[in-house]
């Protein structure tokens, strides 16, 4: 078991963003979380990467509870996830190199990671992830002349140079086009797949979420509505999940407007 949460909830400020969340995820899996815009997806793949405290409930994360343990301890388990962000937070004036090569600080020491920033210490380990991203020839660009999507792709690549035991994306390919988005989750598949790394990726685009991930999780204001596999998931099943509650018909004063979810 990798990633376990059990009643999970989490609030931010006056908002509640999840919902006691009860999960699992095995060794291995590839999962892809998807659900309408404000859902929780993002939420929930922070606190997978315990990037948040829950509110409410627990993380086993590993087999370690996170939050249990000495901060020195959680910053050592961290250093096994990779969380690649959907605008990775990447200085302009950092070289792509020294960003790649940082997928390792948690696991180098102090003294090696100054050092790196000085002088790369290696540059054909992070010509490697780049060029299977097809960024090679970007290796000493600064980030701040690269697109939005080519910064996702150097924030995937600093993610496969890391070689994380858990590995969560979240919205890893919204700012790139079709082509480029189904090679990068190919990649990230065929990744997870060769190094038995457990994959979670949230996704705005259900057909790639179908295409690339045998399990697919919904979720809705917080909570994980279906837990099915990708072949299980059907129309009336999607249909139910984005639908739009501020856009349906009027109710007369009073009423309440729920969405039902079929069963996968």
């Amino acid at each position: 078991m990798t990633i376990r949460l059990q009643g999970a909830s989490l609030r931010h400020g006056q908002v509640q963003a999840l919902n006691t969340v009860d999960l699992r995820i095995d060794q291995g899996e590839r999962v892809a979380i998807i659900g309408p815009s404000g859902a929780g997806k993002s939420s929930l793949l922070h606190l997978m990467a315990t990037a948040v405290q829950p509110s409410a409930g627990q993380l086993t994360l590993l087999d370690a509870q996170p939050w249990a343990l000495s901060a020195s301890a959680r910053q050592r388990l961290r250093a096994r996830v990779a969380l690649v962000h959907q605008a990775p937070p990447l200085p302009p004036r950092q070289r792509v190199v020294t960003a790649v090569l940082a997928g390792r600080l948690g696991q180098w020491g102090t003294l090696r990671g100054l050092l790196n920033l000085l002088h790369p210490s290696d540059v054909p380990g992070a010509r490697q992830a780049l060029a299977e991203l097809g960024l090679a020839d970007k290796l000493f660009v600064q980030c701040g002349q690269l697109s939005g999507g080519q910064l996702q792709r150097v924030g995937i690549a600093r993610a496969l140079y890391q070689r994380p035991q858990v590995l969560l994306a979240d919205e890893p390919v919204s700012a790139m086009d079709p082509v480029l988005a189904e090679h990068s989750l190919a990649l990230l598949n065929r990744h997870a797949q060769a190094h038995g790394v457990t994959l979670v990726a949230s996704l705005h685009a259900v057909e790639l979420a179908l295409a690339h991930f045998p399990r697919i999780i919904g979720i809705r204001e917080g909570q994980v509505v279906f837990d099915c596999p990708a072949d299980a998931v059907s129309e009336s099943l999607l249909d139910a999940l984005y639908a739009n509650e501020q856009l349906a018909a009027p109710v007369s004063a009073g009423a309440t407007l729920t969405v039902q979810i079929p069963r996968c």
